[in-house]
């Protein structure tokens, strides 16, 4: 069985046995129909003219009735009329058909004879309706009886021109419609090619691709589609190599420290107090490292479907507020007013996990927070969820950036000069708040301060799979 791996001519074969069976079908129901029609009014307007016939015989009376009809014959082309004599007897030979077969039975001119009108669509459509459609009509001239048949005059040389003609119609409709099928078939395909050839960049790496499909139908959807997937792979890209560069950058900052630190304490020429500081300066670089590390791994942890959650029902308000004293000797050396209004409330969560979520948020305000400054620290519990206001009026967060400063491996310009911070921290909170079925929200204004609106429900529930 041969395969046809080209969608081209795949849909160009299609097209083509669909226009041919339809043609066929088409012509054989067509010629079925109005065949039977010109049948119908064939058989009503011969017997329209039979009857003319006789009328005129009746008003005539010609002395030669034989030839009367045979003169009648001359004056129409289209039709015969033939007479048969009260024995079943005519004058004129009687036409055959194909077969040679006479047209004219003997039975149907002794029906006919016996003062019987014949039809012969009363027992149903001939094969040949265009020769084999006949009417007999009884025809008196004074005590005798005659019958009278009349039928079609359409000779085989101009049936077969008329089915020739159809034949050539349908040969030249099926020819043009192939061509418009070539053309309209690579119309259709020519996007789909566009899409292959764009989808193997796409493969090798190259994500500065993109596809120009006019139509808005399915095709032009799924080229939408495809460009917008390709945008978003170009941009995970970005994002995985800024990650690399930070991760490489606040990698090597602290080993170049701990390094060159760690050669100096070789040296004897060192005092206890310069040694002291430096061995506290390869400290405070180690647990630089620790946490980048363990950040990392918490993060691939959360993006796991088997991340371990553990709810428990716990105050959230002596949660938030424990948090609050952990930073204490960060904002009480900044001299921060740190205002707090957390009502009581019980919630089920894993106590752990939004514990790294406060820390992270908290953490940043106080960060950010300049001198004499302000922290305010809300909680409003609602019907079936409780929200966490945390607001400063720190630095704030460009408006360009704050659509992604959830997105893992995204660093806001100024944070990283201030903190030296990975970038992680607010994709843990999220990764997190998402697990409980939350959300977390941020407003800023440059240079006033940020608000984080975290939302949580208050119900017991099970984690939501990320």
């Amino acid at each position: 069985m041969i395969k046809i791996k080209s969608l081209y001519l795949r849909v160009v074969l299609t097209f083509l046995a669909i226009v041919v069976v339809s043609l066929s079908v088409a012509f054989w129901l067509a010629t079925v129909f109005f065949m039977n029609r010109i049948a119908m009014d064939n058989q009503t307007e011969m017997l329209a003219k039979s009857r003319q016939i006789v009328k005129l015989v009746e008003d005539v009376q010609p002395s030669n009735l034989d030839s009367f009809v045979a003169g009648s014959n001359q004056l129409n082309e289209n039709y015969i009329f033939t007479l048969f004599n009260a024995n079943g007897e005519s004058a004129t030979e009687i036409s055959k058909d194909k077969k040679g077969n006479p047209r004219i039975l003997a039975s149907e001119v002794d029906f006919v004879l016996h003062g019987n009108m014949y039809k012969s669509l009363d027992y149903g459509i001939p094969k040949d309706p265009i020769n084999q459609i006949k009417v007999g009509i009884p025809l008196r001239v004074g005590d005798t009886t005659y019958a009278l048949f009349i039928h079609q005059n359409i000779s085989e040389a101009a049936r077969s021109k008329g089915q020739t003609a159809i034949i050539t119609v349908l040969l030249i409709v099926l020819i043009v419609g192939s061509l418009l099928i070539l053309v309209a078939s690579r119309y259709l395909v020519n996007p789909l090619k566009k899409l292959t050839l764009a989808t193997e960049r796409l493969a090798r790496g190259n994500f500065n691709v993109h596809v120009s499909v006019k139509q808005k139908d399915e095709l032009g959807q799924l080229a939408q589609s495809f460009n917008h997937m390709a945008g978003e792979l170009k941009q995970l890209e970005q994002m995985r190599q800024d990650f690399i560069s930070n991760v490489s950058h606040e990698i090597q900052s602290p080993l170049t420290s701990i390094r060159g630190f760690s050669k100096a304490l070789r040296g004897s020429e060192i005092d206890e107090s310069e040694r002291g500081r430096y061995l506290e300066i390869i400290e405070r670089e180690s647990e630089r490292l620790a946490r980048l590390s363990e950040n990392l791994l918490k993060l691939a942890s959360l993006e796991s479907e088997h991340h371990p959650f553990h709810p428990t029902t716990y105050d959230l308000d002596e949660q938030l507020r424990r948090i609050v004293v952990f930073y204490e000797p960060q904002w009480s050396e900044k001299q921060l007013d740190m205002d707090l209004s957390l009502p009581r409330v019980k919630i089920s969560a894993d106590a752990d996990q939004l514990s790294q979520v406060w820390m992270n948020l908290i953490g940043n305000a106080v960060k950010f927070t300049p001198p004499n400054g302000h922290i305010y620290v809300k909680l409003v519990p609602l019907r079936d969820r409780v929200q966490v206001w945390i607001q400063d009026n720190g630095i704030g967060i460009p408006e360009e950036d704050q659509g992604r400063i959830f997105d893992r491996f995204y660093k806001v310009d100024q944070s990283r000069q201030r903190d030296g911070g990975s970038g992680l921290g607010l994709a843990i909170a999220r990764k997190i708040i998402d697990m409980h079925e939350g959300s977390v929200e941020v407003q800023s204004d440059q240079g006033k301060g940020t608000l984080f609106l975290v939302t949580l429900p208050i119900k017991t529930y099970l984690p939501k799979k990320i």
